[in-house]
């Protein structure tokens, strides 16, 4: 007999004593072992059967051939064993296949009968523990029970539930279906056994061919150990699953993705699924890419300059050695002007400079250094100190920037007897800014917005997690701005300052 060919063994009455499929030849040694099993199974009185990781039918003792009245049971091999029990049960009957993964099952399972009714079964499927090289995967006894009326009562109601269970996984996968992000689930073990219409789309990979660990195939191979990695942290520790990757298209490119995760709990605190999505950033992640290394060519540029005018001021001072004094001076203030342009302008993680942790004044100093009233007394840094990290320091330093910028070409420190003070206290989580101009020329107000205002505002709003008011008095300018403590200091925001 070839593997693979059912065997039908008929009885003196021509019914059938069993169904089989067989499994691969064994070694010599395990022949024994054989016969007993099949022994075993040739005179167990309950319904023995095989079922393979697909949920097909691959073998069936006597017992279950005479349970469900078989007399050939040759058309039952390959076929599913699902499909087997009443409508309103299949349901129950996938879900028990899920769940015996992990453990054994014992449920009750209906199977109907020609004249409207319906016999009952219990039924008790664990999950194969033998090689991992032989199939089927799950073994299934079977055994007719009776029921009284109530508990007859119990399985309907039981069937009602199942097809309300039904129901809401119909829903569930025409809502999942119909977003635009991939989703996918996970069994506690970290199983893939779900994947929506979106997945499919994306990869072009047939329905099932990425369940269990065949995912991981889909990623770029220098992603794959990264991915592997996080997703199995997240699975023994519960925590959320937050990763970036390059996932591969239906069109062979692969292309950058979000991947998140969040485990479900029962209410032990258990994880009893994982559901996460799937989000192509691809095009976002370019165009930010493109943005940095448009912002980054912009500041090399800008560095050439100061360079160059450094240059030409030197020169100037050999030449005229009168000279020599301001150009020292000079020198050393675009020096720190090139130093404030670091901290101003936009930066990624990879291109910010490293301050460490670093204080509200410090940086305000190091920013205004450039500016003669600094040194002449003229601006005033005041109240409590902040301590801010690398993240704050950007938009701190290109508001501040701005704001001085300003006052140079037409505010308080376009005079000689302009003022800047400037002010910082702390208010419950927040650190309140005051930037109040004093002697500063008599302008008219325009209500147009400019670039460097829209930025000021855009910074506070998302970079700081605050708000910027703008006022314009008889004595000058006054900016109040307001920011988040956390956003300031995101390793230690409940860090608190000191008054100089």
């Amino acid at each position: 007999m070839q593997p693979g060919i059912p065997a039908r063994r008929p009885d003196g009455s021509g019914h059938a004593r069993g169904y089989s499929m067989r499994l691969p030849d064994l070694p010599s040694d395990h022949d024994e072992a054989q016969a007993l099993l099949a022994g075993i199974f040739a005179h167990s009185p309950f319904g023995i059967e095989w079922i393979g990781e697909d949920g097909m039918i691959c073998f069936g003792n006597a017992a279950a051939a005479a349970l469900f009245a078989l007399s050939d049971p040759r058309p039952v091999l390959g076929a599913s064993w699902i499909e087997r029990w009443h409508p309103e049960d299949r349901a129950i009957a996938a879900a028990a296949l899920q769940q015996a993964r992990s453990e054994r099952v014992e449920i009750i399972l209906r199977q109907p009968e020609p004249a409207d009714g319906a016999r009952l079964f219990e039924v008790t499927i664990a999950r194969h523990s033998g090689s991992p090289d032989l199939a089927p995967r799950f073994l299934v006894i079977t055994r007719p029970t009776s029921l009284d009326g109530e508990m007859a009562d119990i399985v309907a109601r039981s069937a009602a539930v199942a097809r309300e269970l039904r129901d809401s996984e119909a829903r569930f996968a025409a809502l999942v279906d119909t977003m635009p992000q991939m989703v996918w689930s996970t069994l506690p073990d970290g199983f893939h056994d779900f994947y929506n219409a979106r997945w499919y789309e994306f990869t072009g990979m047939p329905p099932g061919s990425t369940d269990g660990e065949g995912w991981n195939g889909m990623f770029h191979p220098d992603d794959q150990e990264k991915a592997w990695t996080r997703w199995r942290h997240s699975l023994e520790t519960g925590e959320a699953y937050d990763i970036e990757y390059r996932l591969r298209h239906h069109s062979g490119e692969y292309r950058w993705t979000l991947g998140r995760a969040l485990p479900v709990r029962d209410e032990a605190g258990r994880i009893v699924r994982w559901f996460g999505t799937c989000t192509d950033i691809h095009e976002a992640k370019s165009n930010a890419d493109m943005l940095e290394l448009l912002s980054q060519e912009l500041s090399h540029r800008i560095k050439n300059i100061f360079a160059i005018v450094q240059g030409l001021i030197g020169i100037t001072a050999r030449e005229t050695p009168a000279f020599r004094a301001v150009a020292l001076t000079l020198r050393d203030r675009i020096a720190a002007l090139g130093r404030a342009h670091d901290y101003a302008r936009p930066h990624s993680d990879e291109s910010r400079p490293f301050v460490g942790e670093t204080t509200l004044h410090a940086l305000l100093r190091e920013i205004l250094k450039p500016y003669p009233a600094l040194k002449e007394g003229r601006i005033s840094v005041a109240g409590q100190d902040v301590p801010i990290d690398d993240k704050a320091a950007t938009p701190l330093a290109m508001i501040f920037h701005e704001l001085a910028t300003n006052a140079m070409k037409y505010g308080a420190l376009s005079v000689p007897d302009g003022l800047v003070d400037i002010t910082c206290t702390r208010e419950d989580d927040r650190c309140v800014l005051v930037w109040q101009e004093r002697n500063a020329p008599i302008r008219e107000r325009s209500d147009k917005t400019g670039f460097g205002t829209r930025l000021a505002n855009v910074a506070v709003e998302h970079h700081l997690g605050g708000q910027l008011e703008r006022q314009w008095g008889d004595r000058g300018l006054t900016v109040r701005m307001m920011c988040s403590l956390a956003a300031l200091n995101r390793k230690n925001p409940a860090k608190s300052g000191k008054n100089p």
